[in-house]
């Protein structure tokens, strides 16, 4: 394909952007075009400019635009000084060419009615939401199209290396958190005298995602093993509450572990119902949970997650500390019913979030046949990984592949083991939920040229967490330098080495019944990608 040109204008006071269009199928670049949204932020040092950085938050489905507008908050003035910042939409997403699955939000409502959930619990509600699912695929397959069959991480791959060009670089220098790391990688091998520098942070391995060889034909769970991540860090962060005592840590009182299941069990036999002005809300077991991996997300997960838990324990056994942990609930209710009595009055507009993720993670994986199976597979997940490996599991049940049946016959399936000319540095940190470690020592196992920079910091992804990683980060970006072989960078922030307060100040995340679990998506900035709700 000739080099676009982009006619920049203006935008968001600090950046400019354009649109291009790009072949829908690169095997036909005369035939139709999708429409790409492109944002950058210029270097503040243009005459010892480096050149573009272009950056990818994850998701999949999450808009690289309104990343990189978020960039000066989080990246380093190095960073800022030397490159242009560079976002793309992916085709299908943000404020690129959308992917619409339904022909209106009452009919996508509809489906997603029978999907509401954080993730079904119980053979009834699973049931229904394989139900929904299998709509859900369908409308994909149909509706959808053609852009549900042209959204795999190769097509996306190859829009990122076109607007590589039209950015007037000779080389590409990026840097991609989470679902991220696998367009990185992707890239790398597809393109493998391409980049100058490529940075990939909480990384998946590509196998695992598309299902090659043997993890062929399970849930993206069972190849991930993102819910064992999870529950790794859960389980520490009680195992350390314990030791740390109640002066430290909010939920340390008795056995922080078995409190924790108690919880659970007690909101698995029904839910927990709170009393507000407005009425009563539920809180369920899944969205319980569902809140707990939200903060498993964060720097600060440990006193988050125990904070949460004690909120909880007071709820469910009353008291003086239920009466606080309550009235903070219903503040918390109240703050958010009055946002959405505004917006209530306006036309709810269509959202495509979880169209954008399917769209890509059914078109790159081979999954198994029938949406029914996910009831038995989430529920050897679970038994692995406790309360997580159902919340995990569930992601993908559209991608049935007799439900979700459009294909991109240009999907990329490896080999992952090239070597590049110019190395890969991949980073991985110790208690990530979402992407665990293992994924970030298979990646850098693959590629013969990289480099594995390893974190034992909190959350999901490094980039921010310390200066360590940063750095090691920034001048591999800035340089090419890669950091010595073996490289573990200790986080500064470690849970629970500051005395709580004396009472639980509200729940949090749990008063938000029905948000869905956070899909692989980055850490910066903190939105989290949402389901069916």
């Amino acid at each position: 394909m000739p080099t676009p040109k982009l006619n920049w204008t203006t935008c968001y006071e600090i950046a400019e952007c354009a649109t291009v269009a790009v072949p829908l199928d690169y095997d036909q670049p005369r035939g139709a075009k999708t429409e790409l949204a492109v944002l950058r932020i210029k270097a503040k040092d243009q005459k010892n400019r480096l050149g573009s950085l272009f950056l990818n938050p994850g998701g999949p489905g999450v808009s690289s635009t309104e990343f990189a507008l978020y960039g000066p908050k989080f990246l380093s003035e190095a960073l800022l000084q030397r490159f242009d910042i560079v976002g793309v939409d992916p085709r299908g997403v943000g404020a690129s060419s959308n992917i619409r699955c339904w022909n209106s939000v009452q009919e996508q409502r509809a489906v997603f009615d029978e999907m509401k959930a954080p993730f079904p619990w119980g053979v009834t509600e699973e049931s229904k939401y394989a139900a929904g699912a299998k709509k859900f695929g369908a409308a994909c397959s149909t509706t959808g199209q053609p852009l549900a069959g042209a959204m795999s991480t190769a097509e996306v791959a190859r829009d990122m290396d076109v607007m590589r060009r039209a950015v007037g670089d000779a080389k590409l220098t990026y840097l991609g958190f989470s679902y991220g790391s696998v367009l990185g990688q992707f890239y790398a091998n597809m393109f493998p005298d391409r980049f100058r520098a490529l940075a990939i942070d909480g990384v998946v391995d590509p196998r695992a995602w598309i299902g090659a060889g043997a993890a062929g034909n399970r849930i993206l769970d069972d190849r991930m093993r993102s819910s064992e991540g999870a529950y790794r860090a859960l389980r520490e962060i009680l195992q350390r509450c314990d030791r740390a005592g109640e002066r430290y840590c909010a939920f340390a009182a008795g056995d922080p572990a078995a409190n924790f299941a108690a919880i659970a069990n007690r909101l698995r036999a029904e839910p927990l119902v709170v009393t507000t002005p407005d009425g009563p809300i539920q809180i369920t077991y899944a969205d319980f949970v569902g809140a707990v991996l939200y903060l498993l997300y964060e720097p600060t997960a440990g006193e988050d997650t125990t904070k949460l838990a004690a909120e909880m324990w007071a709820l469910i056994n009353g008291g003086p500390a239920a009466e606080q942990a309550e009235a903070a609930l219903v503040g918390r209710v109240q703050q958010a019913r009055a946002k959405g009595s505004d917006a209530a009055a306006e036309e709810v507009p269509y959202d495509n979030t979880f169209e954008t993720l399917n769209g890509v993670v059914c078109t790159d994986g081979r999954f198994p046949r029938d949406a029914d199976s996910w009831l038995a597979a989430t529920a050897r997940r679970d038994a692995r990984a406790p309360y997580f490996g159902r919340a995990w599991g569930w992601l993908d049940v559209p991608c049935a592949s007799d439900t979700w049946t459009v294909r991109d016959e240009d999907a990329y399936r490896g080999p992952f083991n090239r070597r590049t000319a110019a190395p890969v540095l991949v980073v991985g940190n110790t208690w990530d939920p979402a992407t665990p470690y293992h994924g970030a020592v298979a990646a850098s196992r693959l590629l013969p040229n990289s480099r594995l920079l390893s974190s034992d910091n909190w959350g999901h992804a490094s980039y921010g967490t310390g200066i360590c990683v940063t750095e090691a980060i920034d001048r591999y970006l800035l340089s090419g330098a890669l950091p010595a072989r073996g490289t573990v960078c200790a986080a500064a922030r470690q849970p629970f080495t500051e005395p709580v307060e004396a009472s639980p100040a509200g729940l949090r995340a749990a008063a938000a019944p029905g948000k869905q679990l956070p899909p692989v998506a980055a850490p910066k900035p903190p939105s989290v990608l949402t389901g069916p709700r």
